[in-house]
């Protein structure tokens, strides 16, 4: 007998069997075949909810995203922990390449530029305001001091992202390094914070 599930928990386990496969089995050493099998599902019915292997990635980021996003806010509402610990915790929820190097892996290839690109976008959006809370909080606790927190928050969220993301930029270690301390010098002043406010930074580079 045929068993019929909600769509939206048939989606969920052809995911979640995509993710444990992909990780097992690298993304191209991964067949749709694979996947049915973990499910045990019939082709038509992986086919009802994806159009192709790479569409079951595209929703597979989603759904990291979403998982991320979701860490983050919950990192960054926990007012009882002081404000530089908050903001290295939510910055530290934000890391996919955690949650799956397979899908980092993927995302990072030339031909998924676009993807990478839509990535970066939805980030871009939503990562900004969960941190400007922290720092409008630090700004009321008087350890911070700048009139735009938001736009402080968006420049340092987009250097980030851009000069410390795996395949943007090449550096030698010491590169980093060097570019890791003007990061944390800069970030202070552009924060209005006290020198030295910033130095448990680094943790968030495994420095």
């Amino acid at each position: 007998m045929r068993i019929v599930k909600d769509p939206e928990i048939r989606k969920n386990e052809i995911l979640d069997a995509a993710e444990e496969l992909f990780t097992l089995k690298g993304f191209d050493g991964t067949s749709t075949n694979d996947i049915l099998e973990r499910v045990g599902i019939a082709r038509g019915t992986l086919y009802y909810h994806f159009k192709s292997k790479e569409d079951i990635m595209d929703a597979l980021i989603e759904r990291i995203n979403a998982r991320v996003l979701s860490a983050a806010k919950e990192a960054a509402s926990d007012k009882s922990v002081p404000v530089p610990e908050r903001l290295l915790r939510t910055v530290a929820a934000l890391k996919i390449s955690e949650q799956n190097t397979t899908v980092m892996e993927h995302i990072h290839r030339p031909q998924n530029a676009l993807m990478h690109q839509k990535i970066q976008k939805t980030m871009l959006k939503s990562i900004p305001p969960i941190l400007t809370e922290i720092i409008r909080d630090g700004i009321k606790e008087g350890l911070l001091n700048t009139p735009f927190p938001y736009e402080c928050m968006e420049m340092v969220f987009t250097y980030l992202n851009t000069i410390f993301d795996s395949d943007m930029l090449e550096m030698s270690d010491l590169e980093r390094s060097a570019k890791i301390k003007a990061f944390i010098f800069n970030a202070e002043r552009l924060f209005g914070a006290r020198e030295g406010s910033f130095a448990n930074v680094v943790a968030m580079f495994g420095e």
